[in-house]
């Protein structure tokens, strides 16, 4: 049987969390104009069968013209945020006493945007101001981690501590499909609103307050988890 939380399959969740109103077919997830969110046809084929089996689907059919839409998108989200865990990525923490780290991770990464993103308290911050942190953690993720990893180090001058610290560098568990949907804020590049949501959900101190109210920000808004 599939998961459908799984790294690559969340891709077909994340497209229809993006527009939840439409109706899908299986080559709308084949093609892709960037060629990392393509999905093969069987893998497709077996991740819509599974939502139908749990119930995350309503089928349209219409003969040729048969799709599927998403029958209840929050229900899809709360399960899904409430198996997911942040800890599933890989942390490397260091420490810095620079008041001034998110700019100069932003500077740094001015040519790398397709690497990283932050998420967590950090990010969500950068619409709400609810949660005071010290903390930043950003996704990073490259062929040659430990590399550009030790680079980054060095760059901005990160300590590594025997025991904690205040700058997360986050090697991903979603290493295909967490920056799908990333935007930019301030200046910032931060992971998707539903990427956040699910990082947060679960996360301590103060994760699911935070992403709560991220939620509810979001819709005051008219937006979405997405």
């Amino acid at each position: 049987m599939i998961s459908i939380f799984s790294d690559k399959t969340t891709l077909i969740l994340r497209k229809m969390l993006k527009s939840p109103g439409d109706g899908w077919v299986i080559q709308d997830f084949i093609k892709a104009k960037d060629a990392r969110y393509g999905i093969g046809q069987g893998r497709v084929a077996a991740v819509l069968n599974e939502m139908d089996r749990l119930g995350y689907l309503e089928r349209k059919k219409r003969g040729a013209k048969s799709s599927a839409v998403l029958a209840d998108p929050d229900k899809l989200i709360g399960d899904w945020a409430a198996e997911y865990r942040f800890d599933y990525n890989e942390l490397h923490s260091f420490y810095t006493a620079d008041k001034d780290i998110l700019k100069k991770i932003k500077d740094y990464f001015r040519d790398k945007q397709d690497n990283y993103a932050l998420t967590l308290h950090a990010a969500a911050n950068l619409y709400t101001s609810f949660v005071r942190t010290e903390h930043a953690h950003l996704y990073f993720n490259t062929d040659d981690f430990g590399k550009y990893l030790l680079d980054l180090r060095q760059k901005l001058d990160l300590k590594q501590l025997v025991q904690g610290g205040n700058v997360h560098i986050v090697r991903p568990y979603y290493k295909q499909s967490v920056f799908f949907n990333a935007r930019t804020v301030n200046g910032y590049r931060i992971v998707s609103n539903l990427q956040l949501y699910l990082d947060l959900y679960n996360f301590e101190p103060r994760g699911r307050e935070h992403a709560e109210h991220l939620k509810k920000l979001l819709e005051e808004k008219g937006k979405r988890l997405d």
